[in-house]
């Protein structure tokens, strides 16, 4: 079934103990959407500036990624600059231009309003409520969020979890917003709050999925070739709602399999600079992968 994500368009320039790069694409729809397009057509609702560079729109696009909903504003492209320390979990940001992403007002084309997936990458609450507004009865949805809406929005946000199948978030994101300092109670805490799902990721230490009928836990993939880990949430996403979406359906068992999927896309992420590793691999480069993955994790 189709896939729809809202979210932002970006160039990054990154430091890592690996080396540096300017200007990379990036985004967190950009990264979900090419991790969800191993498995499913994805609808880009996002903005840019003139300065978007052809090359990247092309590359979108040869992914079957359909950018109609990607307006093209005056001005420049939301740029994010920032800075990794040694173990690569920590990061510092050293410059934010939300440039045209600022004033940025999703619009779903006529469409794509009863697209059955959908996906509210982070952004502000009231921005990813208005979205809700447009949709049609969307069979699951799903959202992410920060700290930075935490503190400053947190009505907005409790309002949004209630409209809302599943959330992502990190885990000092959890704890800050159910006020838990245990991560089981936090995960709990939050499925009060209105979402039938909550996935928790942990970073190198993997992720846990809370549900209203069961709770569920992966390590990461274990890769020892992590170059640059921007986009690496945003992939787990794209990974997993992709899944969910090719299989058209969302049981436990789909659950589970789609959160393997996303560990897998991540891990293909943080191999590369920028969505460099995701926009050249192949669907078969999942699967090995994802079989591997399994042998990892069965006893």
């Amino acid at each position: 079934m189709p896939l729809l994500v809202v979210g932002s368009t970006a160039y990054d320039s990154i430091q890592t103990p690996t080396g540096s790069r300017d200007d990379c694409l990036g985004g967190s729809a950009t990264y979900f959407c090419l991790a969800a397009r191993f498995f499913t057509p994805v609808k880009l609702v996002s903005v840019v500036g003139k300065d978007f560079r052809d090359e990247d729109l092309a590359l979108l696009r040869s992914h079957d990624i359909d950018t109609e909903g990607l307006e093209v504003a005056e001005g420049k492209t939301f740029r994010w600059s920032g800075l990794y320390h040694a173990d690569m979990n920590t990061r510092e940001t050293l410059d934010v231009q939300l440039n045209t992403f600022g004033h940025f007002r999703p619009k779903l084309p006529p469409e794509w309003v009863d697209t059955p997936f959908l996906f509210l990458a982070n952004g502000h609450p009231e921005t990813q409520a208005s979205v809700l507004d447009q949709a049609t009865q969307p069979k699951f949805v799903v959202a992410d969020t920060m700290d930075l809406w935490i503190d400053t929005t947190k009505d907005a946000l409790l309002a949004l979890l209630r409209r809302i199948d599943g959330l992502i978030i990190n885990d000092e994101e959890a704890k800050q917003l159910s006020g838990e300092v245990n991560l089981i109670r936090a995960g709990n805490r939050l499925l009060e709050l209105g979402p039938k799902l909550v996935i928790v990721k942990k970073g190198e230490h993997g992720s846990f999925m809370f549900h209203e009928y069961f709770q569920f836990a992966l390590p990461a993939y274990p890769t020892d070739d992590v170059v640059d880990p921007t986009g690496a949430g945003d992939s787990f996403a794209g990974g997993f709602m992709g899944s969910l979406s090719e299989a058209g359906k969302v049981s436990i068992g789909r659950l589970k399999e789609a959160m393997a999927y996303g560990t897998v896309t991540a891990s293909l992420d943080v191999e590369s600079f920028g969505v460099d590793r995701l926009s050249e691999s192949l669907r078969s480069d999942v699967e090995s992968r994802y079989q591997e993955f399994l042998h990892f994790v069965s006893l």
